[in-house]
């Protein structure tokens, strides 16, 4: 990534409400967005070419939940060399444990994160400076 580029991130969410308002938070933190309501929506996305440097995901989603998703990003090697990030209400032990045996990056709790500290995941993650 040079300098004057910004990373790029897609957000996969089943909500309208909460993945605008993440896309506006990272928008207003200088991040490239592209959002995707659920996950069949992001692999149309990714399989099309979509490379982005981050993807955060939901877990609770119709037609194919968060996890089945990682699942075939690295199955199909999809998203080029993006980290993943699973966003989502399950905090159990066992959902953070399996997000990450999935290959992601970071597991945040919806719930108990501001959208400002979910900003400052994703770039601490990409070892981005603030």
């Amino acid at each position: 990534m040079t300098a004057k580029q910004k990373p790029s991130i897609l957000i996969v969410d089943d909500d309208k409400f909460l993945l605008d308002m993440y896309a506006i938070k990272f928008v207003q933190s200088d991040f490239d967005v592209t959002t995707a309501l659920g996950s069949l929506d992001a692999l149309t996305r990714l399989r099309e070419g979509l490379a982005p440097d981050v993807i955060v995901t939901d877990v609770l989603m119709p037609a194919m939940d968060g996890f089945e998703f990682l699942e075939i990003l690295m199955k199909e090697k999809l998203g080029g060399k993006a980290k993943t990030i699973v966003l989502s209400n399950k905090g159990e032990k066992s959902d953070i444990d399996r997000g990450i045996a999935l290959g992601a990056s970071g597991y945040i709790v919806k719930a108990s994160a501001i959208p400002s500290e979910v900003v400052a995941k994703v770039r601490e993650i990409l070892k981005i400076k603030n």
